[in-house]
């Protein structure tokens, strides 16, 4: 599905210096339901977006060929040349080596390990590509031109499914020695299960925030006397009803809200950052931010820090690609 889109965010001033001729990157965010792809030129502004879906689909090597399908459908339509591509960067759901270029593994959805997705990228489209993973480059987009522009330390979260952080210290992106920085989804929990977990499956964290745990808990105490609401409703659906007063409702969000802010304030301690944002389907629901922050105001005064809203949303994951796009067409321009 190709849209024409413009968006220019609201960023800091650009490094990029005006090519005689115009130039474009792509930005890529690959999910596990969906696949979107946004064509901007060197200021970062979209021109166009294009998406698909990913349900089913596990191999690797079609979704390298729906990228290169969709890139080919936004350079018709906005009359680009193929020439002038610079660059393409892709936020995947997994643990990614920057490094190499290669995605270690992802979520049981796609179900990837080791797979070459740099190179696979910079074979079908025939220019530089960059990699990384999702919420690194969601943290990258809030960075540059969404909640976290001022700030050169903070903490982004990713709520949905299950729940995951991108690290910004001194202004870059932390990764970890072995990629795995941010995997809070895994943080062992008070009254969860011990046991270890394995590699794709969901944590003890997202066993509690994340929107499949928060969906269990509700069905393991749904009654059709105690809600109007279905034992199916979704993680938003139940914060909703929270906020009209249900007690089960109440109930599953406060544990939610309470899991959430602990571990917010166990990563301050160690991180001492000043900001976090809340990114994600479940994690930008004010009702979870609200009741969050009120656990948090119980703790102690000199660990506070502050907790917004995701000022990109959704589209956090492709700003952040866009960025990375730009960042890589630079460093190769300069070789």
């Amino acid at each position: 599905m190709l849209q024409q889109q413009p968006y220019s965010p609201n960023k800091p001033e650009q490094d990029h210096t005006q090519a005689q001729e115009p130039t474009y990157v792509i930005g890529a965010d690959i999910g596990g339901t969906n696949l979107r792809l946004a064509l901007a030129d060197n200021q970062g502004t979209i021109i166009a977006k294009w998406s698909a879906s990913t349900v089913g689909i596990r191999d690797a090597n079609v979704v390298v060929a729906m990228i290169s399908e969709g890139v080919e459908a936004m350079l018709q339509q906005t009359s680009v040349p193929r020439c002038s591509l610079r660059a393409i960067a892709a936020g995947a759901p997994g643990v990614t080596d920057v490094d190499q270029g290669i995605v270690i593994a992802t979520s049981y959805l796609m179900g990837w390990r080791d797979v070459p997705l740099r190179a696979l990228l910079e074979t079908a489209l025939g220019v530089p590509a960059a990699i990384d993973n999702d919420v690194n480059v969601a943290a990258i987009g809030e960075s540059w031109a969404g909640a976290a522009q001022e700030t050169l330390d903070f903490v982004f979260l990713a709520v949905g499914t299950g729940i995951g952080a991108g690290i910004i210290l001194n202004g870059q992106i932390f990764r970890g020695h072995g990629w795995t920085a941010g995997e809070v989804g895994y943080l062992l929990v008070p009254g969860t299960s011990e046991a270890p977990v394995e590699r794709g499956k969901p944590g003890a964290l997202e066993a509690i925030v994340g929107g499949e745990g928060i969906q269990e808990q509700w069905q393991a105490h749904w009654s059709e006397a105690s809600t109007p609401l279905p034992k199916s409703a979704t993680a938003t659906q139940i914060f909703d009803h929270a906020l009209e007063h249900n007690p089960l409702a109440q109930q599953v969000l406060e544990n939610a809200a309470r899991t959430l802010a602990y571990a917010i304030y166990n990563i301050s301690l160690i991180l001492n950052c000043p900001l976090f944002v809340l990114g994600g389907g479940v994690g930008m629901h004010p009702a979870l931010r609200d009741a969050t922050e009120r656990v948090l105001a119980q703790r102690s005064a000199r660990v506070q820090p502050q907790l917004v809203l995701s000022a990109l949303g959704s589209e956090a994951q492709l700003i952040g690609a866009i960025r990375l796009a730009l960042q890589t067409a630079d460093s190769r321009a300069a070789l």
